[in-house]
């Protein structure tokens, strides 16, 4: 699956509930773990995979495969915590965030089964940051404001070269099979 980046209009979008857990969401699911794993991730919000939708996967330190769908968080402790956070839409960027150090968040998992989930550590870190995601919010939003804008200018600058370099590869399929049409018209003259 592709990783949208920052910059990305699907990244800033309020997510749609999810109305009913279909065998092709159950699919998506495996597959966001699978794509959250291969890079190296802790969560995936459905945002980040170009779908407009409240759900996510995470695997915290327990090593447990989890799936959030339509997440609420419904209580948060007073205690707040930094942490260095990443995210797989803007990679190479980690920033201190300061969040709550427990949260209880309800949801349904992947087979529609509703349950409540008291967490602290990284999977508390993990559903916020998450959940955040389902909101349009980024990490960065939740920092400094300078690191934001420099982020955002540098994620700019990649989609650009991103763009640029897609377009150059097209033009050079369109040449390429340019040459061998007009070659295959050459040889049935």
């Amino acid at each position: 699956m592709k990783i949208y980046k920052l910059g990305e209009e699907v990244l800033r979008k309020k997510c749609e509930p999810v109305k009913e857990i279909t065998p092709e969401m159950k699919s998506i699911f495996n597959e966001m773990f699978d794509t959250m794993i291969e890079a190296e991730g802790v969560g995936l919000a459905a945002p980040q995979v170009g779908i407009s939708e409240r759900f996510f996967v995470a695997i915290a330190d327990d090593d447990v495969r989890r799936v959030f769908v339509n997440p609420q968080i419904v209580s948060t402790s007073a205690e707040l915590t930094d942490y260095e956070e990443g995210c797989l839409s803007l990679p190479g960027f980690n920033e201190s965030i300061r969040r709550p150090a427990k949260v209880t968040v309800q949801a349904m998992d992947e087979n529609g089964k509703n349950f409540v989930l008291e967490a602290e550590g990284l999977l508390a870190r993990i559903i916020q940051h998450e959940n955040d995601h389902l909101d349009g919010i980024i990490y960065i939003d939740r920092g400094d404001p300078k690191f934001a804008a420099d982020v955002t200018e540098k994620m700019k600058k990649r989609l650009e070269r991103a763009a640029k370099k897609e377009a150059e590869k097209a033009k050079k399929a369109a040449k390429i099979a340019a040459k061998i049409k007009a070659r295959e018209e050459k040889k049935n003259r």
